[in-house]
């Protein structure tokens, strides 16, 4: 594996993680992260509100099949942006066997994000991307390996195949995910599949980025080292003061006096069994300071993982207005985190920050609409076709597609919401505007030790600060 300095920047979707704030990190020696979840959505955005400066457009250029590139431009770009109060033209949502136009627009974007972050340095460049979103992470991989991204970091399941799906595409081999498909018929395997030969050919030989498992427990790190479907180079381990999703406790699901889900001694990963795997970890959430750094590096670990104090840098892709707003908040004790068991369709526990000039808040509720897709869930339907649910989406309609109707109870629209943290926010036909939805780690609460003053900071102060 090539040799990973001791900060990661977190990989901190949609967007948060842009290739601003992983070339802003990587230039300085440390691991960038770019965020591949809803990249491709997040991609058409961009082009329609004019690709301002060109990057995605100088990024295109470079891109190994021209006509693709220039087929977005077609379908995508709008030189002068959108008309004020125009919606943004959509992506079909995600399915089993998606066309090929589709799988296309899913490789281009996470090119060009990784291709961008390692523009003009030589320091290395992740990708992070869900498990759980599972069908466009075949393409969303070969996209970020086309750009030659380096490390590969996944989580929110158990990412087994993934090693092996990396060593494939290396090779130019085709390559497949066995699906988690609810309600799935004993015995039946679905799977999803991409073949790099249908998209180029022969298709380019490609270097072979290092996996990162991102777990937050033992035993999985165990199992991922031992039964991956090829080499596992590492490991994240996360703890439940992370921001966004949260790996629910592992005891009885019992809530605090604020409703939050409680966790106990068996949610805390033994670190002397992890160094018996004899594979380097890095310790995540919670982690945004020097003394932190100190702690791991004496407990054994290679080094940490930031997500937070980088989310409000100023290069992240958080909108300016948020970042501004969360921070003169944090300057004042004026927010709270709240470890949410109810707002992600997942079902997992989800971070939300709570401050007082929060735009989201006393807006009505939303109407419940799926349009991104990016966490619905596939099913088996009564005829053994594959379905897909959300538990964000319209009640009704998820419930006739034989999801539980107290699954539906408390969950928001988390790609919408994500969309709008970094100032996409798609116009509904009545001119509503979709509401932002911030998350970020417990950690949020002490920034101020790290403001000392500052109302912005960019990704250099950061990483001078954990350095000591």
């Amino acid at each position: 594996m090539n040799t990973v300095p001791e900060i990661i920047q977190g990989g901190m979707g949609i967007g948060v993680s842009n290739w601003r704030l992983a070339r802003a990190v990587s230039s300085r020696g440390h691991l960038g992260v770019v965020s591949g979840t809803a990249v491709e959505s997040l991609f058409v955005r961009r082009l329609q509100d004019g690709d301002e400066g060109g990057h995605l457009r100088r990024a295109m250029a470079a891109f190994p099949s021209p006509e693709v590139a220039a087929d977005a431009l077609r379908r995508y770009f709008l030189p002068d942006g959108r008309a004020p109060g125009a919606p943004y033209r959509m992506l079909p949502m995600y399915r089993l066997g998606a066309s090929r136009a589709r799988e296309r627009i899913t490789i281009l974007a996470n090119f060009v994000e990784v291709w961008l972050a390692r523009e003009g340095h030589d320091g290395p460049v992740g990708i992070n991307l869900l498990t759980k979103v599972q069908l466009p992470n075949l393409a969303a991989l070969y996209g970020a390996m086309l750009a030659g991204v380096g490390f590969v970091l996944m989580g929110a399941g158990i990412p087994r195949d993934i090693p092996g799906v990396l060593d494939a595409f290396a090779e130019g081999r085709p390559a497949s995910l066995r699906l988690e498909v609810e309600g799935l018929s004993a015995g039946r395997d679905v799977r999803a599949t991409f073949d790099p030969v249908d998209y180029f050919a022969p298709p380019p030989a490609l270097e072979r980025p290092a996996f990162l498992a991102i777990v937050a427990s033992n035993s999985l790190a165990t199992m991922l080292a031992r039964k991956a479907s090829g080499r596992v180079d590492g490991f994240v381990i996360e703890g439940p003061t992370a921001g966004g999703h949260n790996a629910p406790p592992r005891g009885a699901a019992v809530l605090n006096e604020r409703g939050e889900p409680v966790y106990g001694d068996r949610d805390v990963v033994d670190l002397e069994k992890m160094r018996e795997l004899g594979l380097p970890f890095w310790l995540a959430g919670g982690t945004g300071s020097p003394q932190a750094l100190d702690a791991a590096r004496a407990a054994g670990a290679a080094g940490i993982q930031v997500g937070t104090l980088f989310a409000y840098a100023e290069e992240s892709g958080l909108a300016d207005d948020l970042k501004r707003s969360v921070l003169e908040h944090v300057a004042r004790g004026e927010v709270d985190v709240f470890t949410d068991p109810q707002a992600s369709p997942t079902g997992y526990p989800f971070k939300v920050v709570r401050w007082p000039a929060d735009p989201a808040a006393g807006e009505p509720e939303r109407t419940r609409l799926c349009d991104i897709g990016g966490l619905r869930v596939p099913y088996e339907q009564p005829d053994g076709r594959i379905g897909y649910r959300c538990a964000a989406e319209p009640v009704d309609a998820y419930v006739t597609k034989g999801g539980r109707l107290e699954d539906t109870e408390g969950r928001r629209c988390l790609c919408n919401a994500l969309m709008a943290n970094v100032g996409h926010a798609q116009v509904r036909d009545d001119g509503r505007v979709e509401s932002s939805l911030i998350t970020s780690g417990d950690d949020l609460k002490a920034l101020g030790v790290f403001l000392q003053g500052r109302s912005s900071y960019s990704a250099e102060a950061v990483l001078r600060y954990l350095e000591g």
